[in-house]
């Protein structure tokens, strides 16, 4: 975790632009993540001298990079992971796909199942037993020479469910092997990136809003963001 990730920090949170590969929270790999590179910077940052104090609010998946909000407070964590629950946290998504020709803007409402065994989800046109209702927005903001630029409103939050429902129109995420796309990105990530967070303050009341740079070193994130 480099300190240049930290995009916003008060005495209750903490928001980090997380980037492709890295894990927000352990997981049976084994591989260091984010939240324990976050809670040795705090310690050796602020000399803390016993155990440092940091909750995962939300998750965003490992090949994924973006914002993420981390509590530094059980009471900011309590109220955090509350709002996440009652969609009082606005999360927008940037996604490179292909240029296909789709609606310049949409609505996407799908049912989706979770495969344990594939790690994948699977997706249904109507209701289907044990699949979970997914709904977001998009609209194409910028169009480039092989891929275009759509902001993504999530207004449900299932496993994939970005990556899942782009694939089903037709437009799997640049670098998402596992949902259509055609090749990897260099650095094993997929082009879909938490752009932006609104929500309000769970201690200050205060409005807050983040927006994240994307990832450097990506010719086409740099084009894109231009």
């Amino acid at each position: 975790m480099n300190a240049d990730q930290i995009v916003y920090e008060d005495n209750h949170l903490l928001v980090v632009n997380k980037k492709c590969g890295q894990l927000v929270q352990g997981d049976k790999t084994g591989d260091e993540s984010l939240l324990d590179g976050i809670k040795a910077f705090i310690k050796e940052r602020d000399r803390k001298p016993g155990n440092v104090f940091l909750g995962l609010v939300h998750r965003i998946d490992r090949p994924t990079s973006g914002l993420v909000i981390y509590a530094k407070t059980s009471k900011a964590l309590s109220r955090l992971t509350q709002m996440v629950k009652n969609r009082e946290i606005r999360k927008t998504y940037w996604a490179l796909v292909p240029k296909e020709d789709i609606p310049q803007t949409g609505r996407l409402v799908h049912y989706l199942k979770k495969n344990e065994k594939t790690n994948k989800a699977i997706v249904f046109p109507r209701p289907t037993d044990g699949a979970k209702e997914a709904k977001l927005s998009y609209g194409v903001i910028k169009t480039l020479e092989n891929y275009q630029l759509l902001e993504v409103d999530l207004e449900t939050g299932r496993h994939h469910q970005i990556r899942a429902q782009l694939s089903k129109i037709g437009v799997p995420i640049k670098g998402d092997l596992k949902y259509g796309a055609p090749r990897s990105n260099p650095d094993g990530g997929i082009s879909l990136h938490a752009r932006r967070l609104e929500f309000i303050h769970p201690v200050t009341k205060e409005t807050i809003k983040i927006t994240a740079p994307v990832p450097k070193n990506d010719a086409v994130w740099k084009a894109a963001e231009a």
